[in-house]
């Protein structure tokens, strides 16, 4: 018997090989099959009589019988051609498919069929191409079939996130009996692993949720898309309740564990900010009391510190360690990149020259460093000699890479970890640091205090599901005399005027990023990708972009000048060199994809090109925004188009192949142009990823894998009332019953998420 936790590859229709496509898809179990929700669907409920059919390109459902069918081969185009006949009460149609030839033994002449599909028209006339079949009983074809025995026809059908080699036909072959199975069982699969309900009576009476079977069976065939949209909401609801738990848990035990109380000490902290060169914005201010205020406090901190590209997070960070460090504790940088770790130990050497004397260190793959020299060694030193150091606590500031929580790596008296850009490390990495995994004995039963960073402004919405009521620190004002980036939007007809005048910065001294367009998966209205290109393709396909884009300049635009390209099939030390000497100034212009990295400060480069800047969101362009106006001179950032009335993204017409159709017109006229306007009116960082978890949705500005939040709740992300509504009964959950043992079903759903997944 079936249950939901048994192996997928034990279903019926799926051996080895449709086993391993499923696993692409993260489906393992029957559970995840049935919580494989569908990413939009196609309408084929309303039933016409074949007399009604008149326009070409109709999507239409009929129901009839086979009056005629047969099979021919085109052997000049080495194609099989099904042609088949249908006749109803009012008519009769043709219907075409290609290369099915199995077609001709399931449908024989006499049987009562539901097709759904499109029109097409040729020298015969009207006639259904390749539509999408099923057999029906003859005493259902006329006009009113029973909807809930069809599956692909004939009704809102689902249209499920798709890998290669499986369909979401397949998927409803696999799904509707499983539903049956569980409807017959009253709501429970066997094998004493029951599907009753995780979200207690009462929540479902008072937000009138359906039932989780009643659910299931609802999201994936519908009898209606309000059906489907209540279901949508509760599962949506039910995951967003979940991760609020697992917040509001996590904050309780993190208050349970014990950390060193770092007294904040205002004469040191005011001297400390009264020596740097650069007068602190309010912001920075209340971001740096808010950590000053935490690292007093006896249980460790866990704060984001979220600040806009330049809005300088790193002086807030070690304001922080710099107390850290004067109370006898030592602190760590941990940066995702080695250029990202050099450019921290760079900044900082600097900024503490003139205070008291501390010493920092350099840990990355390939080095160590130590500033200021002792009288023995030099700046350089065997890293063997560093983690000796590091042991004694001579070190009293260690930046680097995962470098440092290597297993070499132990910490005298560890009390603060600053980890940069927190989501470009996996979870056993951002979490090595503060589980005490690499203290000495000396201290092992205190846990250091924890400082996140990132520079990519989160919506509210987005903040308030994934952190809850968690300490969080913006930044939003930019420090004193930082120049504001002069954006363009640039069409396709005035292109040879921004390349003049690029060429002309280079001539002055000054230096460009060119960011290539970014390769688009398939999209799909809904909540998720219908059919994703494979992640192999993907970065093949931004390679070729770059290389592309890289010989178009190198050879044609700027042949003069010294041209570099950077791609995600580099080696990360090769990336890291090229961005060196880029820094250095041995290149004039880098071609990139996305992964220039955020926060490397090239105080010379001026300008930012981005092709195909539609292509990309906001939040996204306004982060390759902040890579130019890191120094003295004024930066400008060009958005160039395509020549396309609308983006994909705005239900853009397209061509047989899928390519949006052209007539010329510059994308700046059209919606995602005018979106695109925003970045030449505003700087601020928060308020376009306002807009750009409203315009694409909260799984493209976030990723979903990055995030850990299922596409159903991702999806809602955008619906503010629903998520106060989770929190509110989380809150109220968690305070009657800490450790839900009256709800032991939410307990195990809660303790399943907790295995796979963590954020700070």
């Amino acid at each position: 018997m079936i249950n939901l936790t048994t192996p997928i590859e034990k279903l019926a229709r799926v051996g080895p090989r449709f086993s391993t496509r499923l696993k692409k898809l993260g489906i393992k179990t029957v559970r995840d099959l049935l919580w494989h929700f569908p990413a939009r669907y196609e309408d084929y409920s309303k039933l016409s009589l074949i007399s009604d059919v008149n326009s070409v390109g109709q999507m239409v459902s009929i129901a009839g019988k086979i009056a005629d069918i047969e099979l021919t081969r085109s052997w000049r185009r080495h194609m099989t051609i099904i042609n088949a006949t249908i006749k109803d009460k009012s008519g009769l149609i043709h219907a075409v498919w290609f290369n099915q030839p199995y077609i001709t033994d399931a449908l024989k002449v006499g049987t009562f069929v539901s097709l759904s599909g499109k029109t097409s028209l040729d020298k015969n006339g009207l006639y259904l191409s390749s539509p999408s079949y099923e057999k029906i009983d003859s005493s259902t074809h006329n006009l009113k079939p029973i909807t809930y025995n069809l599956v692909h026809t004939g009704r809102l059908v689902p249209i499920y996130p798709e890998t290669e080699g499986l369909t979401s036909k397949y998927m409803r072959f696999l799904i509707k009996p499983l539903l049956a199975q569980i409807s017959a069982q009253g709501g429970s699969a066997s094998g004493g692993k029951s599907i009753s309900d995780p979200l207690p009576l009462e929540l479902l009476t008072k937000y009138n949720f359906p039932a989780l079977a009643y659910a299931l069976q609802a999201i994936h065939f519908p009898e209606n898309l309000k059906q489907a949209a209540a279901a949508k909401q509760r599962f949506a609801f039910e995951e967003i309740l979940l991760f609020q738990l697992r917040v509001l848990r996590d904050h309780r035990q993190l208050q349970s564990l014990k950390a060193p109380q770092i007294k904040f000490n205002k004469e040191l902290v005011a001297s400390f900010v009264k020596k740097l060169p650069f007068e602190l914005t309010n912001d920075q201010r209340i971001a740096a009391y808010e950590i000053l205020q935490d690292l007093e406090r006896p249980f460790p901190m866990n704060r984001l510190l979220n600040g806009d590209v330049g809005s300088g997070k790193t002086v807030v960070a070690l304001i922080a360690a710099y107390q850290t460090i004067n109370a006898g504790l030592q602190a760590v940088f941990m940066a995702p990149t080695e250029i990202l770790a050099r450019q921290h130990f760079q900044t900082i050497t600097e900024m503490l020259a003139s205070q008291s004397p501390i010493k920092i260190g350099l840990l990355i793959g390939g080095e160590a460093k130590q500033w200021p020299n002792d009288e023995t060694e030099t700046e350089k030193i065997p890293k063997k000699l560093m983690y000796k150091k590091i042991a004694a606590g001579e070190i009293n500031l260690l930046i680097g890479t995962h470098a440092v929580i290597q297993k070499d790596v132990i910490f005298k008296n560890l009390g603060l970890v600053v980890i940069d850009e927190q989501h470009r490390f996996g979870v056993e990495q951002r979490m090595k640091l503060v589980k005490n995994s690499n203290l000495s004995p000396i201290t092992y039963h205190l846990s250091p205090h924890l400082l996140s960073m990132t520079a990519t402004p989160i919506p509210r919405t987005l903040a308030l599901t994934i952190y809850g009521d968690l300490d969080i620190s913006l930044i939003k004002e930019k420090p004193k005399g930082r120049q504001q980036i002069i954006t363009k939007i640039i069409p396709r007809n005035k292109r040879d005027g921004a390349h003049k005048f690029i060429e002309q910065q280079i001539k002055n001294g000054r230096q460009v990023f060119v960011i290539c367009p970014r390769i688009e998966m398939s999209k799909t209205d809904g909540f998720a990708r219908a059919k994703p290109i494979s992640q192999a393709k993907l970065v093949w396909a931004e390679v070729k972009a770059v290389t592309e884009e890289y010989e178009k300049l190198s050879k044609n635009v700027f042949p003069q000048y010294r041209v570099a390209m950077l791609h995600g099939r580099l080696k990360s030390k090769v990336k890291d060199e090229i961005m060196k000497k880029f820094k250095d100034g041995h290149y004039d212009i880098l071609v990139s994809t996305s992964v220039v990295e955020v926060g490397v400060d090239i105080h010379n480069a001026t300008i930012m090109m981005i092709e195909s800047a539609e292509r990309f969101g906001l939040a996204q362009l306004h982060q390759f925004r902040g890579r130019v106006g890191r120094g003295p001179h004024q930066s400008y950032c060009f958005l160039f188009t395509s020549p396309v009335r609308n983006h994909p993204a705005e239900g853009t017409a397209t061509t047989a192949s899928g390519r949006p159709t052209s007539n010329g017109t510059s994308s700046s006229d059209t919606p995602v142009g005018r979106h695109l306007r925003a970045l030449e009116l505003t700087d601020d960082g928060f308020q376009l990823a306002e807009m750009d978890l409203k315009i694409r949705g909260p799984g493209e500005f976030t990723g979903t894998q990055q995030s850990g939040i299922p596409d159903i709740a991702m999806a809602s992300l955008s619906d503010l009332d629903l998520i106060k509504k989770a929190r509110l009964e989380a809150r109220l959950l968690l305070k009657d019953d800490p450790a839900l043992k009256h709800y032991p079903l939410l307990a195990i759903r809660l303790a399943e998420i907790q295995r796979l997944v963590h954020f700070e």
